[in-house]
């Protein structure tokens, strides 16, 4: 008897096809979200779940698939998964990482360009029929080039993100996992202050990259940072990790960049640091409570929003589908998935 799958939501055909070769399957949804009770439905009786970050997979789905062996989440993140739910089961969990992260870079330049450019802003002036010829002091932003930087998290994205910006003459800094994890321990920002005064002050990674990319602490990096970037996974040390505090560190020429997940910011905090001008602006690609986004960011003409398109391509989105229909079928084979979540 064949694999029995699961896949919430209709996927590229390529995928959908490559799964046929080795499962039975059903498909939740043609577009949008899976509601709860087909949700509930659909993981009774099969052997695999192929789902998407807007699928909330809970313990109650997870005991709902008693013969549950795999969830292959089409995401790099996988906050949406119960993690100890899963592993009490004995539920593999995959991800699609790397496939997206040239994608998600991209996005976060555009976001960055639109907003230190004011390139939306310019666009409504101009089709709203406000521009009557050229003037030196129409629509003025704010250049990159000798600006520095700063990048939270230090992982694939945050690499690529950090390598475009030679390109643009910039200088990086950046702060890793533990850096946030850690940032109000002192021990730890003093093992910072020491390895910064070393006389080879970039990190491992930053050289197998090729960057000149300086490791800072947190608050170092909101300090000295022109632009700041997320590029972390929402955790409890990362869930508003960007609040009141942290914009009161940041310059107030400097914008902030969110392509990451909604709730590592603190919107209401966002809405009064750009209300004050505390911050220069900022561009957003998620939302703390996606799909709603608060009435407040909508008014701001120095915010530049998207409706979470990081890997929104045609060729990244095929990819990611295809990455995780190969887990499943890999766990669904006798194989170890080749993109196992591990905590």
């Amino acid at each position: 008897m064949r694999p029995q799958v699961f896949v919430t939501r209709q996927l590229p055909s390529p995928a959908i096809g490559r799964l046929a070769e080795v499962c039975d399957y059903q498909i939740g949804v043609e577009r949008g979200v899976l509601n709860r009770d087909s949700l509930l439905a659909g993981v009774r009786e099969v052997d695999g779940l192929i789902c998407l970050l807007t699928d909330a997979i809970d313990r109650e789905v997870i005991e709902a698939g008693t013969r549950l062996r795999v969830i292959a989440n089409v995401a790099v993140g996988y906050n949406n998964i119960d993690m100890a739910a899963a592993r009490a089961r004995g539920v593999y969990v995959t991800n699609t990482p790397d496939v997206l992260t040239e994608a998600t870079a991209n996005l976060t330049w555009a976001l960055i360009l639109a907003v230190t450019r004011r390139i939306v802003e310019a666009d409504a002036f101009t089709r709203a029929g406000k521009f009557t010829g050229w003037d030196f002091d129409m629509m003025l932003g704010s250049g990159i080039t000798g600006k520095t930087l700063g990048v939270v998290g230090y992982g694939r994205i945050g690499r690529a993100v950090a390598r475009r910006a030679t390109g643009f003459g910039m200088q990086v800094i950046y702060c890793g996992r533990d850096d946030v994890a850690f940032r109000d321990d002192p021990r730890h920002n003093s093992i910072m202050i020491a390895r910064q005064g070393n006389t080879s002050p970039l990190s491992q990674s930053a050289r197998l990259d090729g960057l000149a990319a300086r490791r800072v602490s947190f608050y170092q990096l909101l300090e000295m940072a022109d632009i700041v970037t997320l590029h972390v996974p929402l955790a409890a040390a990362t869930r508003h990790l960007i609040d009141r505090g942290a914009f009161a560190r940041m310059k107030p020429t400097a914008y902030l960049i969110n392509t990451s997940r909604g709730p590592v910011v603190d919107e209401a905090a966002l809405v009064g640091a750009l209300r004050e001008r505390r911050i220069a602006g900022a561009g957003l690609d998620v939302y703390e409570r996606e799909p709603e986004i608060s009435a407040p960011l909508l008014e701001m003409s120095n915010l530049v929003l998207l409706p979470h398109i990081g890997s929104a391509t045609l060729e990244t989105r095929t990819a990611m589908a295809m990455l995780a229909v190969e887990n499943a079928i890999d766990v669904l084979s006798g194989r170890a998935p080749r993109s196992e979540v591990r905590l």
